[in-house]
């Protein structure tokens, strides 16, 4: 009785106070260097400030957030100010780590380790509340939200909001080709990881049964994945791994008609990548025996067989298959097109937002994710108030001085300039000038052509940033900060000079810091392209990846989880089971 009671009050301090488990979690990860990136990680998520609270009497800001992925989930976890009364609304009432799924497919990682409950994520957060429904309509003109209840689809309620978050992601995006939405997987949510799983076990169980011919067995046991991205390639990769090392043990009989292809429309697979990273992909892949055609579309597909066209050539073919996964990119979803319908933004192909995440013609509603892009302001748009506002005696000519006091304002509200200057070499904006000027001393002046001359070539360096959880979950973490502080930032603004108005912006406009990016190859092989041109390939670069993706984990529930999963398929191999 003793016994059940130290474990009762053991367990019971082990759920309640989860720092208790870092040791365990530190040790298990790497041996040591990786248990460190997962402490530190695990101590910046909890060690941001908490703003005062709110004065008495003075009503809430009612906040409504749409959607529970990584820009979602960024945000609430970090709001720390408790003036708002915050409703959260998402179909699925868990956040799920999508840079695992691959995984999720064959078994390394089971799918509920890479799931955290919403309300286990905002339980000590009173202002915070969670309802399961699915938002199937926003009126920004009388700043409403419509929802849906997501068990009875009968059942409709209205949400009033003062300031709207838009944090939706996007649905797969089929390009209109015929046959793909009936035929195809998609690997996009936790569900579709799981039809996967129990798709490839079944192909192995109808090939292995006695009634089939030789023909057939080798098109059920076809793969073929559609997309040469990130994800296209994980699973590619994962798939041979869960057939070479654990599937051919238990169906010997078909494991020599068992094949993989993955399909690219463009000439190289991981475009995103540096090309050294590329070149070993492919050669890789080619060792493994992996059929890689790149260069090639998909135009249509059947219930049988994929057909393509050579972008090169032109020429057809057909592929049979017993399994096809499609990953080819995002499209918006049908309530976020609707909306953009209504601010003026018909045209455009996904939800365009300022610096500030605020979507354009709009005041209150912010998109953050999947769902939105960034549309950046260009410099020769403004580049007479620019001028206008950085000419202080109001001479009509800039001296070298004036321009460099204004070169921080501009470089904060432009990053195209500052990443120009970078690209081009260029330590000051003096030696911008002289680019475009010659000769140039600190009391030189120039005059608004000159200006423009200097500046003409910058905005050549806007780009939009990638649909990534990394770009999202920094989202979700700077717009929660704005959040936080406000009031104090309405008081004393901290951003960039208004080049077309009066004072300053409230904040500093959102900046994407890359932190890197990983490409599991398959084998205990992974790449790794991190800041500053550093580029690792093989095996020490997988275990960075084990331990920055157990950092990573919403909790410290799902940390232990998945590297328990990781430790029982070294031990045990992959399960093959189809539940």
């Amino acid at each position: 009785m003793n016994g059940f009671n130290f474990y009762e009050k053991f367990s019971k301090n082990f759920r309640e106070h989860p720092y208790l488990t870092r040791t365990l979690i530190v040790c298990a990860v790497s041996g040591g260097g990786g248990g460190l990136v997962a402490y530190s990680e695990g101590n910046l998520l909890s060690g941001s400030k908490v703003d005062k609270l709110p004065e008495a009497g003075k009503p809430k800001k009612k906040v409504v957030v749409l959607g529970t992925g990584w820009a979602g989930i960024s945000f609430l976890k970090n709001l720390k100010n408790p003036s708002y009364d915050v409703q959260v609304i998402s179909p699925r009432n868990y956040f799920a780590f999508t840079p695992l799924l691959p995984s999720v497919t064959v078994g390394t990682v089971e799918a509920r380790s890479v799931v955290e409950p919403v309300r286990n994520i905002v339980k000590k957060k009173e202002n915070i509340n969670f309802w399961e429904a699915e938002c199937f309509k926003i009126d920004a003109e009388n700043k409403k939200v419509y929802c849906r209840s997501v068990t009875n689809e009968k059942e409709e309620f209205v949400v009033d909001y003062d300031y709207l978050v838009v944090a939706m992601g996007a649905r797969v995006n089929t390009f209109n080709t015929p046959g793909v939405e009936e035929n195809c997987l998609y690997l996009k949510e936790v569900e579709d990881a799981k039809k996967i799983r129990r798709a490839v076990i079944d192909c192995f169980e109808k090939a292995s049964l006695p009634n089939m011919s030789d023909e057939e067995r080798k098109r059920i046991l076809q793969f073929v994945v559609v997309g040469g991205g990130p994800t296209g390639v994980e699973f590619a990769a994962e798939l041979h791994d869960f057939v070479s090392e654990d599937l051919v043990k238990l169906y010997p009989s078909v494991k020599d008609l068992v094949k993989i292809s993955l399909l690219e429309a463009t000439d190289h697979i991981l475009n995103m990548f540096d090309k050294r990273i590329t070149t070993f992909a492919e050669e890789k892949f080619h060792r493994d025996g992996i059929d890689l055609k790149t260069g090639s579309m998909v135009v249509k597909v059947t219930d049988k067989e994929i057909s393509t066209k050579e972008i090169k050539t032109g020429n057809t073919s057909t592929i049979p298959y017993g399994l096809a996964v499609w990953s080819t990119g995002i499209a918006t979803r049908p309530v976020v097109t609707d909306f953009m319908k209504q601010v003026g933004q018909a045209n455009r192909r996904v939800l365009a937002t300022d610096e500030w995440l605020r979507v354009e013609g709009t005041n209150s509603i912010y998109a953050l994710g999947d769902c939105a892009t960034i549309n950046q302001r260009k410099v020769m748009e403004d580049i007479s108030s620019i001028f206008k506002k950085a000419d202080q005696d109001n001479s009509g000519t800039l001296t070298v001085k004036e321009a460099q006091a204004a070169l921080k304002d501009i470089c904060a509200r432009y990053p195209q300039v500052e990443l120009y200057l970078k690209t081009k070499n260029l330590k000051s904006f003096v030696d911008l000038l002289k680019q475009s000027k010659g000769d140039v001393k600190e009391s030189s002046e120039f005059n608004i052509e000159e200006f423009k001359s200097a500046l003409s070539q910058v905005d050549s360096q806007m780009k939009n940033l990638p649909a990534t959880a990394q770009v999202a979950a920094q989202q979700g973490t700077y717009l929660a900060d704005c959040f936080n502080r406000m009031d104090e930032c309405e008081k004393k603004p901290e951003g960039p000079l208004r080049f077309r108005e009066s004072g300053r912006h409230r904040f500093r406009p959102f900046r994407y810091k890359h932190l890197g990016q990983f490409a599991p190859l398959g084998g205990e092989q992974t790449a790794a392209q991190l800041p500053g041109d550093w580029i690792s390939i093989g095996h020490s670069a997988q275990w960075l990846w084990y331990s920055v993706y157990a950092s990573k984990q919403v909790s410290w529930r799902t940390r232990s989880l998945v590297v328990s999963d990781w430790m029982r398929r070294f031990i045990f191999g992959r399960d093959s089971s189809q539940i």
